[in-house]
């Protein structure tokens, strides 16, 4: 029963704290990261990537990419990840994929979706994916990596509007994949051999 009790509390605290983060008092939500970053659990963290959004100070701003940085929760890997795929976190994408290359956590299983992402957004969005997995620890499901091939055929195909410093980063991108395959050399997608 106390646990239960406990547990109520928790979430009570951990409210008023998500609460304080929304108040708009640059003093409050910086001591809202702070006391989150002892009490808080993956509820915590839409509303913190939120504010990445919202109109602080780019003080406060680095305290959340630095909280965000600094998880070690192995739930919150999934929790980021529906975030980053939710298009009304478009407009700040860029800076929650940098907090994942520096987080200890392993994100291996997403690697097809980091590719889509790269092909999907801009030229920095593109890089801060590479950078994430050229630093995925793996191994990866062959079914992974199958994936992000289809997602590089895709992109591979869509010549109309490609960025020449996109593309490149792409065909980076195409070489760890094929280096991460586990298929025979016969069986490889060869993406971008005829790309220039």
């Amino acid at each position: 029963m106390a646990t239960s009790n406990g547990g109520k509390q928790q979430k009570i605290k951990v409210k008023l704290l998500i609460d304080e983060l929304n108040s708009g008092n640059q003093s409050k939500i910086s001591a809202s990261i702070k006391a989150l970053q002892e009490n808080g659990d993956i509820s915590i963290l839409e509303p913190m990537v939120r504010l990445l959004s919202s109109d602080i100070s780019e003080k406060i701003k680095s305290e959340v990419i630095e909280f965000l940085s600094s998880l070690k929760d192995t739930d919150s890997v999934d929790e980021i990840m529906r975030i980053l795929k939710d298009s009304r976190n478009i407009q700040i994408r860029g800076k929650v994929l940098a907090t994942i290359w520096n987080s200890p956590l392993n994100y291996s299983y997403y690697l097809a979706d980091f590719v889509e992402i790269a092909v999907e957004g801009d030229f920095m969005e593109a890089l801060e994916c590479l950078t994430i997995i050229e630093n995925l620890e793996g191994p990866f499901e062959e079914r992974y990596v199958l994936e992000s091939q289809l997602h590089l055929q895709d992109y591979a195909k869509d010549t109309n509007t490609r960025d020449p410093k996109k593309a490149q980063i792409m065909s980076e991108i195409a070489i760890l994949i094929k280096d991460f395959s586990t298929l025979d050399e016969d069986d490889e997608m060869d993406l971008f051999e005829n790309e220039d």
